[in-house]
């Protein structure tokens, strides 16, 4: 998995984009582009990456991610066709000060909150995923009816934010960028040991100052942020597989068994068996 920047370019007739991917598996890389994007998984499940957050996803999942958040669906390997529809649009796609109407404040607060990446549940999921059939629609029904899908969104009580501790509207331009690179290593490596002189060569310093860096811009530790990418793969095998603890422990990326239930019950409050059992309802 690759990280990059991504450049999307609207077409004359229309200030956003809408797109329908049907293909064998879901091959976009780890990105980020200026636009807000708003995905609906038709078909296909696996692994959401949005922000620092690891996510199981399926079919139904809908997710709105905003702009220049990293991102990316990797499906399960013969799981069949990968389909879905998206939406992207720059937050001035209506105009510099359209947002600016009172009439529009929850639309416009909606938009900063993307920051985060929103998913989007329930009866509200539903109906939208209905509307984002834009087929048959003209130009102007098709903007009318983006602008109905966000407000419905923004005054709904089915959202939870993915990742509320990232926002990258507040680093810099350098500072996203070079972020972007740290955790597009930090994904295709915390399975394995993630060497120090390795990370801070990705990100131009050296490990001293990229140890001060990191806990700058993420008030956490290189640990503590490898640790949350392990324990969140091991509630994802746990929830989904039968896996032994000992197997998932090691193909999470943790080193033995004490310190994976230890790292384990400190995060979720629970051990790893006890995880496993509220999640399937034992």
């Amino acid at each position: 998995m690759k990280a990059a920047f991504e450049q999307l370019t609207p077409t004359i007739e229309n200030s956003f984009l809408y797109r329908n991917f049907s293909s064998s598996q879901f091959d976009a890389p780890f990105h980020y582009h200026p636009e807000l994007e708003l995905t609906l998984i038709e078909q296909s499940s696996g692994r959401r990456f949005v922000g620092r957050q690891i996510s199981n996803f399926e079919a139904g999942d809908l997710v709105l991610v905003g702009e220049n958040v990293p991102h990316c669906w990797l499906n399960t390997k013969g799981e069949g066709w990968a389909k879905a529809t998206v939406i992207q649009f720059k937050k001035d796609f209506l105009g510099d000060v359209f947002l600016d109407l009172p009439e529009l404040v929850s639309i416009k607060q909606l938009l900063i909150k993307a920051q985060s990446g929103m998913v989007i549940k329930g009866d509200t999921r539903d109906t939208i995923a209905e509307k984002m059939d834009f087929s048959g629609l003209n130009a102007f029904k098709k903007l009318m009816q983006l602008v109905d899908i966000l407000y419905m969104i923004a005054t709904s009580n089915e959202t939870e934010l993915i990742d509320s501790q990232f926002s990258a509207d507040k680093l810099s331009m350098l500072d996203a960028e070079r972020l972007q690179k740290v955790y597009r290593y930090i994904i295709e490596n915390y399975q394995n040991d993630i060497d120090l002189d390795s990370i801070s060569a990705v990100a131009h310093l050296t490990p001293t100052a990229f140890c001060r860096y990191f806990k700058k811009m993420t008030r956490k530790t290189l640990i503590d942020v490898v640790t949350e990418f392990r324990v969140k793969h091991a509630c994802q095998l746990l929830g989904s597989t039968e896996k032994a603890v000992s197997d998932i422990c090691f193909e999470s990326g943790f080193g033995n068994i004490s310190y994976f239930n230890k790292e384990f019950k400190k995060a979720m409050g629970h051990s790893p068996l006890k995880y496993r059992k509220l999640v399937h309802g034992l």
